[in-house]
């Protein structure tokens, strides 16, 4: 008897040891071979820092889904529960707003109001289609703070599938990258220059705006060279990052030796530079025609000692967005959409960080860029489809252009950069010259830095409707949103090293999805085998069993 209680007093002391352990040792391991349950080292860090609940309401939730879109319903709910496995503070919810009819316009129309705008989806299910619509977002909460999270990643021409596989690969950096928002104190400053006649600020509202969500913004303005060029240094050199958007007038020598010796200290720089003077807007007259000409800023010897150089040449390619013009007479008159080889679409193949898994970026007017050999570690960034010609100044530009039949053959240069990363210790563009003013420790060589060159100040201007500045990217004829806001904000975050955020967009998740013809040719044969079979198997099982229990006990 005592030895029963022994036993039963060391089985209960092992079954509580057990499960101290296993409170105490948790453990998750991540068996998938793309590792798309193992959180990234930056994601990981900015949800460990959560110090109070972040409440989040997801929107993905409804019968009517396509399959790809369950498949990203039951991604974001599984990223969601590791968000919540390294910190108990993500509290999140799936809610259909639609699910209730007597409800259903009001939160369309509420949801609407905050920027979430619904996605019409084309259902194929069983040989019939019908439509759905779905509100792929997110709504993340913390500290009477809210931001909204898309979901989807659009891409110009991908399917169902592919949109929901980038969706997929970029579920991790979106929500990441809200919590950083709502969790992380502005710390780094970025200055919009002024002075060289760059884009009003209307015509930049978008993405200043967006940025303002990150960092301090301020302009800036080199006036103050002429008068006092030290000061003015040390005002730039408070700043992380500067952006030139399309400066239209020339940087004097005194002006450019400032922005030399700022990146000399290690400053960041985006350029935005049009080196061929040609607007669209100036095509709609009377006549349809303009003249493009060079345009000289004085920056030839500032960016070729850096080691690149943007000539003044147009690109022209037949991979292009299109341009909307009213075509007939009077009430006739109708808009369409034309070919127009001026608006280079270009994109990369490359798996940087800033373009990966990035949307076709809309150029107009672009100009053509060369590397040149020096130190200089260099990345491109965007480049234009192969089919290419160059155009060089000055030219007449006419809309005529949409009329006439274009003959592939011409368009014979290749691939062209249009956007250029510079990363390392850059010489100064004025070592071994005669400096326009005496600097106090003027510096011949820099601190590891970078910058970015993009050959079009247009990338970042957003259109301007009845004096409010519109949604960057977004065409509203076409009702197609490119991916220029996602470049730029992608670009500003890799030059400041922010988090580590941009980081987590080079992580590459594989998604597999079934074939849906195949399904429906094979669905019938497969809905056999899965309830015949088993009763077939089950039957000779039965009959089998029966005949040998029979031999064996007949007597």
């Amino acid at each position: 008897m005592n030895k029963n209680i022994k036993h039963i007093l060391i089985l209960v002391i092992a079954v509580v040891a057990i499960n101290f352990i296993s409170g105490n040792l948790y453990k998750r391991f991540d068996l998938t071979a793309d590792k798309r349950y193992t959180l990234s080292e930056s994601a990981t860090q900015i949800i460990e820092a959560i110090e109070s609940p972040i409440v989040i309401d997801v929107f993905l939730e409804g019968e009517d889904f396509p399959s790809e879109f369950r498949r990203l319903q039951n991604e974001t709910k599984q990223l969601l529960e590791e968000f919540a496995a390294v910190n108990g503070n993500i509290v999140f919810n799936f809610i259909n707003p639609l699910e209730d009819e007597s409800t259903r316009e009001r939160n369309i129309q509420q949801l609407t109001q905050r920027g979430l705008t619904p996605m019409q989806l084309s259902v194929q299910e069983s040989g019939k289609s019908t439509q759905a619509v779905i509100f792929p977002y997110a709504l993340a909460s913390y500290n009477e703070q809210t931001v909204v999270i898309p979901l989807v990643k659009n891409k110009i021409g991908a399917s169902q599938q592919e949109l929901v596989s980038n969706s997929v690969q970029n579920l991790e950096y979106a929500f990441a990258d809200g919590f950083s928002q709502l969790t992380n104190p502005k710390r780094r400053k970025i200055a919009i220059l002024k002075g060289n006649k760059q884009l009003e600020d209307k015509y930049i509202a978008t993405f200043v705006k967006t940025l303002g969500a990150y960092y301090y913004i301020a302009p800036f303005t080199l006036d103050s060279v002429a008068s006092n060029p030290q000061s003015t240094l040390k005002s730039i050199n408070r700043f992380d990052l500067i952006i030139s958007a399309k400066p239209t007038e020339a940087f004097t020598e005194e002006e450019k030796l400032v922005l030399d010796q700022y990146t000399m200290n290690g400053g960041k720089s985006l350029w935005l530079i049009d080196a061929v003077a040609m607007e669209k807007d100036s095509l709609y007259n009377a006549t349809g025609t303009n003249y493009a000409v060079s345009r000289d800023l004085n920056l030839t010897d500032f960016f070729f000692k850096y080691g690149i150089r943007i000539n003044p040449y147009m690109v022209s390619t037949l991979y292009s967005a299109p341009i909307t013009l009213a075509m007939g007479e009077g009430s006739q008159s109708q808009f369409q959409h034309l070919k127009w080889p001026y608006s280079p679409l270009a994109g990369s193949s490359s798996k940087h960080p800033i373009v990966n898994n990035l949307n076709l970026v809309k150029f107009d007017f672009a100009n053509q860029i060369d590397t040149l050999k020096n130190n200089i570690d260099k990345t491109i960034l965007l480049e234009t489809a192969p089919l290419t010609k160059l155009e060089g100044t000055p030219k007449e530009v006419s809309l005529e252009l949409v009329t006439q039949e274009q003959n592939p053959q011409t368009f014979d240069k290749g691939n062209q950069s249009l956007a250029v990363l510079l990363e390392g210790e850059f010489n100064s563009v004025y070592s071994n010259r005669v400096k326009p003013f005496k600097l106090q420790k003027a510096q011949n060589k820099s601190i590891p830095t970078k910058m970015i060159v993009i050959a079009d100040g247009d990338v970042i201007k957003n259109d301007v409707t009845r004096n409010v500045p519109q949604e960057l990217g977004f065409d509203r004829w076409t009702g197609q949103t490119y991916g220029n806001k996602e470049f730029l904000l992608n670009a500003v975050n890799y030059l400041l090293d922010d988090n580590g955020l941009i980081n987590i967009r080079s992580k590459e998740i594989a998604v597999a999805f079934l074939n849906q013809e195949k399904i429906n040719s094979e669905k019938t044969k497969w809905q056999l085998i899965n309830i015949l079979l088993p009763l077939v198997l089950l039957g000779v099982f039965g009959f089998v069993f029966n005949y040998l229990r029979k031999k064996k006990y007949a007597s």
